[in-house]
């Protein structure tokens, strides 16, 4: 499962580490603490939040990706993957955007993309693709 330190759970949802952890205290997110002792957010959880009160311009330095030419990335966490025999309809909640994306099952199973993880869509024209930061959790 995909886990997301404090602050990353913040810089996704666009507001302040200190108000992640007052949701957490308030029950409106769960938090707990990871392998390394400091508070971690499930991947999952964060998206009914992002989905209800995510502001995506926090997000442009966060989490560096790939290089690439592209200038419409939008970065987000994956809210539905639905699959069938050859293709997959991505779903991915940036900020205040929802983007959809069709790609072949094959790619997005070797992308790992499920609910939860961290992801950006990349628009060209009328394609929009979908990666993975290097070295992403999941």
């Amino acid at each position: 499962m995909t886990q997301f330190r404090i602050s990353e759970a913040a810089a996704l949802l666009g507001v302040s580490d200190d108000t992640v952890r007052r949701w957490a205290d308030q029950g409106r997110i769960q938090a707990r603490r990871g392998d390394n002792g400091l508070q971690v957010v499930e991947g999952a959880d964060l998206v009914a939040l992002m989905t209800e009160h995510a502001g995506g311009d926090a997000l442009a330095g966060a989490f560096p990706l790939a290089r690439t030419s592209a200038r419409n990335r939008f970065i987000g966490l994956v809210t539905a993957v639905h699959r069938d025999g050859v293709m997959a309809q991505v779903e991915l909640q940036a900020g205040p955007f929802r983007v959809v994306s069709l790609m072949s099952r094959e790619a997005a199973d070797e992308l790992g993309l499920e609910p939860g993880v961290l992801a950006a869509a990349t628009a060209k024209a009328t394609v929009v693709s979908i990666e993975r930061p290097p070295g992403a959790n999941g």
